[in-house]
C-alpha cells in the first residue's frame, strides 16, 4: 500500500544491498525509508548484523512505493534463489 508523509508525498521504502569495502565478497540486504541514514548506521557499528565486515557501500537500490511489496522483495533477496539472483543480475 502506498503511504503518503504530511506533505501529501508518497513515502517510498528502499530495499538496498551493501557491498563490504573490506570484504568486497560479502553482502547485506536490508530494508528502509532513509537510505543515507540507514548507511550512517551501518558504517558507524549500530547495526550488530554487519559491524564486522565495515566499511559499506550501496551496491544498488530499488525504491518502491508499495510497501507491502518492498517486504517481500526484500524477503525474496534473502533467500537462496535470492541470493543467486543478486550475483546473477545485480
Amino acid at each position: 500500500m502506498n503511504e503518503a508523509n504530511e506533505s501529501g508525498l508518497i513515502q517510498m521504502k528502499y530495499v538496498y544491498i551493501l557491498q563490504s569495502e573490506r570484504n568486497p565478497d560479502h553482502y547485506y540486504t536490508g530494508l528502509t525509508d532513509d537510505l543515507d541514514r540507514r548507511l550512517e548506521e551501518h558504517n558507524t557499528g549500530k547495526s550488530l548484523h554487519t559491524n564486522t565486515f565495515r566499511p559499506w557501500k550501496i551496491k544498488t537500490y530499488i525504491a518502491f512505493s508499495d510497501h507491502k511489496k518492498a517486504e517481500e522483495f526484500e524477503v525474496f533477496l534473502k533467500t537462496g534463489n535470492g541470493r543467486a539472483f543478486i550475483k546473477k543480475r545485480l
